[in-house]
């Protein structure tokens, strides 16, 4: 085997928190719809298409390791939403631990001097701080443009147009 089995755990784990994110920015996408959120929908739609990529990736990676990946039963995504600030700020808080385990995949596979797998995923590293920095610009906007219906409105809008950039 190339790369440790501690390292192929924590791969397999990986491929699993992208498959909950996946499935939760569909949840999150359908909420928005019904809740009028149109723009926001799309956005979570296209994150959510952008994560089940994520997941093919590390999918890819093992098997051309000649390793045949764990493809993980999902969470269900949770259902309580109360607001578009509030799935934006858990979407948030999910991409910071994503981060968090990245890095310990990275930690890992530097101890082991797996110098493949740590390559591979500078990839992730840079995606990485790109999610984490739209998700803070969008509660942000929170702040600035405010909570109110007409706000909610242009927020709504401004995702719309982010959906092509995430």
């Amino acid at each position: 085997m190339k790369i440790s089995d501690q390292t192929l755990k924590l791969l397999q784990e990986q491929i699993a928190i992208e498959a909950n994110a996946a499935n939760y920015y569909l949840s999150v996408a359908s909420w928005c719809k019904v809740t009028g959120y149109s723009g926001a929908s799309c956005f979570f739609r296209a994150h959510s298409a952008e994560e089940r990529e994520h997941m093919s990736k590390i999918i890819q990676y093992l098997n051309g390791l000649k390793i045949h990946a764990q493809i993980p039963a999902t969470e269900q995504p949770p259902q309580n939403m109360e607001s578009l600030e509030q799935v934006c700020k858990i979407a948030l808080d999910n991409e910071k631990n994503v981060t968090q385990s990245i890095n310990k995949i990275i930690d890992t596979a530097q101890d082991e001097k797996d110098h493949r797998t740590s390559v591979f995923l500078e990839w992730f590293v840079n995606e990485q701080i790109n999610e984490e920095d739209l998700f803070e610009s969008i509660m942000q906007k929170f702040d600035i443009i405010g909570r109110d219906k007409l706000a909610l409105h242009e927020i709504d809008k401004i995702l719309d147009k982010l959906k092509d950039t995430s």
